[in-house]
């Protein structure tokens, strides 16, 4: 069962995933040891399941983002084409839908050139496709943030 102390924690961490644990028992009134055994209760329950850094990418090179919605032709082929989507990098988030479309994708990449051609390359050749509608990120707004603990 998930406290308010391990709560404060999950946001501390969700804003600085680098934070020490002495820092993180200092901002939840902890002694270092209790913090501690309480971070590794929530890695090892899998409420933490990693770490990882934020990138920019416009200054990785990746400045184009797309969303495409997939409709497959039948259901027969879901497990294969998502075994295919989660090991394709481009490839950065993925969404089994409810209904019409059958997934969300956001796809990035350099420029439309780039994105054009990994559409025509990957994209169409997936298991299963019938239809891809792709609509263009003018701007994002908020990214993939921390989930409200």
């Amino acid at each position: 069962m998930i406290d308010d102390i391990d709560r404060m924690i999950l946001r501390l961490l969700q804003d600085d995933g680098r934070m020490t644990v002495t820092a993180l028992a200092s901002e939840v009134g902890l002694t270092v040891a209790p913090c501690h055994r309480r971070l590794r209760d929530l890695e090892q329950a899998g409420v933490v399941s990693g770490y990882r850094a934020v990138l920019d990418g416009p200054k990785v090179g990746l400045a184009f983002q797309a969303l495409v919605f997939v409709t497959l032709k039948d259901r027969q082929n879901m497990r294969a084409f998502e075994e295919e989507v989660t090991g394709i990098p481009e490839i950065v988030e993925a969404s089994r839908l409810f209904g019409e479309p059958d997934f969300l994708l956001k796809v990035m990449a350099a420029d439309l050139p780039r994105y054009q051609e990994f559409y025509d390359d990957v994209l169409v050749g997936l298991a299963g496709v019938e239809k891809l509608t792709s609509t263009i990120v003018m701007k994002s707004l908020k990214g993939a943030g921390g989930i409200p603990v």
